[in-house]
């Protein structure tokens, strides 16, 4: 899964799936009982076709056979998307770990599924976007509805919105795509506003939470609990699709955020405990973003699949030493010391009233106005 490569000095570097997968190694999540390694196979141009064009699929094809004749009118050669050889192989490889996820659930072979490969959910229908060639999660969430799931709930905590992912369901009921993120107004791909609901056949199922640049757990987490489990309540999904992208934390590079680890790890569990109370644990989880290589992602990642194994890592966890002196010796620099970031986590409950003060506020309240009364719910009080 390391072949999905832009080169060096890209942000998505492959090294931050390696040292995930080492992580949960040492800390013994992959020798549990109740976890099965599956390696995935590439997934085939029918499969992608599922959200995908033709051409599309077609034009990524050609590209991956020849990195020197971009496709920039599809978003494939640019700057955030650079074309590489083998770029097909490694992007269809990526989706085909979150189609095997679904398969999985929907065969009953699996109750959570985690593909931290995956959440590639700035893939449009027609184009790459965003470090994204094709959009693994809409491709799982497509499986689920083919394989006769009734309704899918899709949840998007990446700092970034949800774009792709909302645009390939735009009409489709069955599908409620929710975003938490940073404003457009400050961060790619500036969209993700209240107002987007969805379209006429399925107003109220595109939910977006554009929180402001500077948000931290507290906001971010009184936010995601004011807004996610009345409206996942109320659409009552058989499955929850949900993309973890850990771009949020407070160190990463690329967004203005300010999050920890801890909150990263309270919204994981936050999706899950959704998952049982209105998906009998059906759950399929993906990453996503995430540009703080050595020390956010792997511990971010690694508590999202230590959840959906029922064995959560308390965040006074030490980093196992192994770990770290791997982390040492390859990059010449301390790893973390501990699972979680040592914050004072706590958030406000939206029951406490609402602050017309507070930007944060404001940004629930707009959304709840948007698209509460679409799903019988009370904007003031649900």
């Amino acid at each position: 899964m390391t072949a999905y490569n832009f080169g060096p000095g890209h942000p998505m570097a492959p090294e931050r799936m390696d040292l995930t997968a080492r992580l949960s190694r040492s800390l013994g999540l992959f020798d549990l009982d109740n976890v099965h390694l599956a390696a995935p196979e590439p997934a085939s141009d029918a499969e992608l076709q599922s959200v995908h064009s033709p051409e599309y699929v077609a034009a990524v094809h050609r590209v991956s056979a020849d990195p020197s004749q971009p496709d920039e009118s599809r978003g494939l050669g640019t700057e955030d998307d650079p074309a590489f050889a083998g770029m097909h192989e490694a992007a269809a490889r990526l989706a085909g770990g979150s189609l095997l996820a679904a398969q999985c659930v929907l065969d009953g072979s699996a109750l959570h599924a985690v593909n931290f490969g995956g959440g590639m959910h700035h893939a449009g229908r027609e184009r790459a976007s965003g470090f994204c060639i094709y959009n693994d999660a809409a491709l799982a969430v497509q499986k689920l509805l083919d394989g006769g799931v009734r309704k899918v709930a899709y949840i998007d905590v990446d700092a970034h919105h949800g774009d792709g992912t909302q645009n390939i369901f735009w009409d489709d009921p069955r599908v409620l795509t929710l975003s938490l993120h940073e404003s457009g107004l400050t961060l790619f791909p500036g969209t993700g506003f209240a107002n987007e609901i969805g379209g006429p056949a399925a107003e109220g199922t595109a939910v977006n939470v554009a929180l402001p640049a500077g948000t931290g757990d507290a906001g971010w987490l009184r936010a995601f609990y004011a807004v996610v489990p009345q409206v996942v309540g109320a659409f009552e999904p058989e499955v929850i699709v949900s993309q973890h992208g850990c771009d949020s934390h407070r160190s990463d590079p690329l967004t203005n955020l300010n999050l920890s680890v801890d909150g990263q790890r309270e919204a994981a569990n936050g999706v899950g405990h959704l998952a049982e109370r209105y998906c009998d644990g059906r759950w399929i989880a993906t990453g996503g973003g995430g540009y703080n290589v050595l020390d956010v992602v792997p511990r971010a990642w690694s508590h999202l699949v230590a959840i959906a194994a029922g064995r959560p890592v308390p965040l006074r966890t030490p980093v196992p030493g192994d770990w770290r002196q791997y982390v040492m010796e390859k990059f010449g620099t301390e790893a973390p010391a501990l699972m979680g970031d040592d914050v004072e986590l706590w958030w406000r409950s939206w029951e406490v009233g609402f602050d017309p003060n507070d930007a944060v506020d404001r940004t629930v309240m707009a959304t709840r106005k948007a698209v509460f009364p679409l799903h019988g719910l009370d904007p003031w009080f649900d």
